[in-house]
């Protein structure tokens, strides 16, 4: 999904600073709402604090936190830092850079529909290891490629691995393992994003400077094979049984049922949250994909607006864990109506902004839905579809989330070649938030009937 990105200010004495910026908010935010979180839920799992929580299963909570971390070799974000080298090597031009990209992305997402129930059937300590060596051979590739087909071979997997597997099997894992207090469980491990985005980016730009781009990739390869694959196979050598909890059991879920993939495809639900998948990640793409496009049309510079991705991180970090807690408290359902509502005043902002300010407020705002979103559907899915076929279902609504962030640049950019500038567009991305918001009250209305 699209995410904030550090990267896209190009000026170099801007890059440190809002590196520097996102490392202190991060992780004074990401400590005093965990301590907060803990001390609010006290009355969840015996008063239990979040200390004793993240302590009594650190093994498991670090392992999907390496997952939704690494997976930022995998995403928009990451790639876009080599999208002018790769260019110059192959001769592309931004039209077939960016058609190849959004082929590569959309063949990701049908293989992860197809085989994303891997998740429910392949034990995760022989799964991600796998699915990290098959990382690895990408980058590799990518740094190789002799030709354009290989190149779109190599970003088909980045894209199926980083984007996709990644975050997939790290979701399906805690909503599997965790059940009272599952909304911490996947605030937690979803804050391999924003730390991959605040710490990856400097390291591959000093890198890339140092040693070129495509030594670049093979150090990241080798990360993969020497560091990751071994972590992953002591994090997950024994399964998910911490002290405190009984033998993990599959959850029913709706209706009392463990559903499966084709049932919950015929079930009315699934449609109706269709367009409510697709909204947080296609929004967020296009917001950071046309900036340059919003720099030119409002008159600020990329410099002017890198305090904006600062604002974007802190709002999702703390709304991550602010929506997980709730979640445990009061359900995901009362949440799934709130849901978009920050995302549509946010992109509505960017609309009539005159001072780059107005940027900042309106990222900061857009961030507290990703944040929301990053929690919520690791909360909901398993809640309304059980936990015995959850890889499954979690493929399907991740290969829709993928699809959004496929399709957005390319929409948008024909409708700017048509005349019709972005923070235009933008009033009517706020108005289509207001319409998903009018459904998603509705959707939980009828839920509660089938409860």
């Amino acid at each position: 999904m699209g995410r904030g990105i550090i990267p896209a200010v190009p000026d170099g004495s801007a890059l440190p600073q809002v590196t520097i910026a996102w490392l202190i908010a991060f992780a004074r935010l990401a400590v005093r709402e965990a301590v907060l979180a803990g001390h609010a839920n006290s009355d969840i799992q015996g008063r239990g604090r979040m200390i004793q929580f993240v302590r009594d299963n650190a093994q498991w909570l670090a392992a999907g936190f390496l997952l939704t971390f690494t997976s930022a070799f995998g995403q928009t974000w990451f790639i876009s830092l080599f999208a002018d080298f790769i260019k110059d090597r192959h001769g592309l031009t931004d039209g077939s850079w960016g058609g190849l990209y959004t082929v590569a992305t959309l063949s990701a997402a049908a293989l992860m529909f197809w085989r994303g129930s891997l998740a429910d059937t392949v034990p995760l300590s022989r799964l991600a290891p796998a699915v990290t060596l098959m990382f690895a051979v990408a980058a590799v590739a990518l740094a190789w490629a002799p030709s354009v087909a290989v190149l779109g071979v190599a970003l088909f997997l980045l894209r199926f691995c980083g984007q996709g597997m990644f975050s997939h099997m790290a979701m399906t894992a805690m909503g599997r393992w965790f059940e009272a207090r599952r909304g911490q469980a996947v605030s937690l491990t979803n804050l391999g994003h924003p730390a991959g985005e605040i710490f990856v980016p400097l390291l591959v730009v000093m890198l890339i400077g140092g040693i070129g781009w495509r030594s670049t990739w093979l150090v990241v390869a080798g990360v993969l094979c020497l560091i990751v694959v071994p972590l992953l196979f002591l994090l997950l050598s024994e399964g998910r049984n911490p002290v405190g909890h009984q033998a993990q059991i599959a959850r029913p879920g709706l209706m009392g049922r463990q559903w499966r993939r084709r049932d919950a495809a015929r079930h009315w639900l699934l449609p109706a949250l269709l367009p409510v998948l697709l909204t947080p990640g296609f929004i967020a793409t296009v917001i950071f994909f046309h900036q340059a496009h919003i720099a030119d049309v409002k008159g600020w510079t990329l410099p002017e607006m890198a305090p904006g991705y600062t604002a974007f991180g802190v709002a999702t970090v703390i709304a991550a864990f602010t929506s997980g807690w709730l979640a445990d408290r009061f359900g995901p359902l009362r949440l799934l109506p709130l849901l978009v509502v920050p995302m549509g005043l946010g992109v509505a902002l960017i609309g009539p902004a005159d001072g780059v300010w107005v940027w900042y407020v309106a990222l900061g705002v857009v961030g507290i839905t990703q944040g929301m979103a990053s929690s919520l559907w690791g909360v909901l899915f398993p809640v309304l579809y059980g936990t015995a076929h959850l890889g499954a279902i979690r493929s399907m609504a991740t290969t829709i989330m993928v699809i959004s962030t496929a399709i957005g640049p390319g929409i948008t950019g024909m409708l700017i070649d048509a005349g019709i500038d972005f923070p235009t567009q933008s009033l009517f991305l706020g108005l289509w938030c207001g319409a998903i918001t009018l459904l998603c009250f509705g959707i939980s209305r009828k839920l509660k009937a089938d409860f």
